[in-house]
């Protein structure tokens, strides 16, 4: 979900047919600049990214890293579009947002194919993360381990409560909220996450923009105002348990499953908060 300033395992199968069509080679790693946020066509290139394709260009890097770690050199679109559970021409699409057209008879190099998405997602750069109410959902994104292990360590953590200032968890000590602007910026937070009750939300939104957060992850069930210049993202779990209530409701009233697209059920994308929690929509 989008908001302004918001915009906001694996098996092998002989390769498709339609890959034979793919025959332009994909730009070598060492061209770097082609995919580097920092240089401005690279800039204009990310920026002509649907929205859409880039939620789908992360679930393609987390394919494409499983793959690698089962030593799998290379990837045809056939396998890569069944294991991220999208019709091969829409993943083909995807990829030449980035400048990938894989190669006849091979397809795609897994770890090209990573280095350019992690590029274009700009993963390439150092991120720092700030969480913003330590209760029960902020104690579990505090001690998740996959941050740290994707690019997103946290280094910061806020809250209210005297009894948690000063107390370590997940390794770092819980700083009081009135030091978050201090705090973001010494540390160089880049992105903030709000774990807050609703009614604090938006004072807290305030400080990290003032201490330079350039991001926001919003769990409060509130619309935030932001610059433009801050991207906010909003999760709200109510919500997909709504969404989650329908489909149940129309499978129990005899419509079925979502339809397929040339044989190709819709994506679906997970939404992964912390270790055994999945939120699929």
């Amino acid at each position: 979900m989008a908001q302004r300033g918001q915009r906001d395992g694996v098996g092998r199968t002989p390769p498709a047919p339609g890959d034979a069509e793919i025959t332009t080679p994909m730009p070598a790693v060492t061209d770097g600049a082609a995919f580097d946020p920092s240089v401005p066509a690279a800039r204009d290139r990310a920026r002509a990214i649907p929205e859409a394709a880039v939620a789908r260009l992360a679930v393609y890097l987390r394919v494409l890293s499983a793959m690698q770690e089962q030593g799998l050199g290379t990837v045809s679109s056939e396998e890569l579009s069944v294991a991220a559970g999208v019709n091969s021409a829409k993943l083909r699409k995807d990829l030449s947002y980035i400048g990938s057209y894989g190669t006849r008879g091979v397809g795609y190099e897994v770890a090209v194919l990573i280095d350019q998405i992690e590029r274009i997602l700009g993963l390439t750069r150092k991120h720092s993360v700030a969480v913003v109410g330590i209760g029960n959902l902020g104690h579990a994104l505090a001690n998740y381990g996959g941050f740290p292990s994707r690019g997103f360590p946290v280094t910061a953590l806020f809250d209210v409560d005297a009894d948690l200032i000063g107390i370590p968890v997940g390794g770092i000590a819980v700083n009081h909220i009135d030091d978050i602007v201090r705090v973001c910026s010494e540390r160089e937070v880049s992105i903030g996450v709000i774990a807050t009750p609703p009614a604090a939300a938006q004072a807290v939104c305030d400080r990290l923009v003032e201490g330079g957060v350039e991001c926001i992850l919003n769990f409060a069930p509130v619309v935030l105002q932001v610059p433009d210049t801050v991207e906010v993202r909003k999760v709200d779990l109510a919500v997909e348990l709504q969404i989650l209530s329908f489909h149940v409701a129309r499978r129990a009233d005899g419509a079925g499953p979502a339809p397929q697209v040339n044989g190709v059920a819709p994506p679906v994308l997970d939404h992964r908060g912390m270790d055994g929690v999945v939120i699929r929509g």
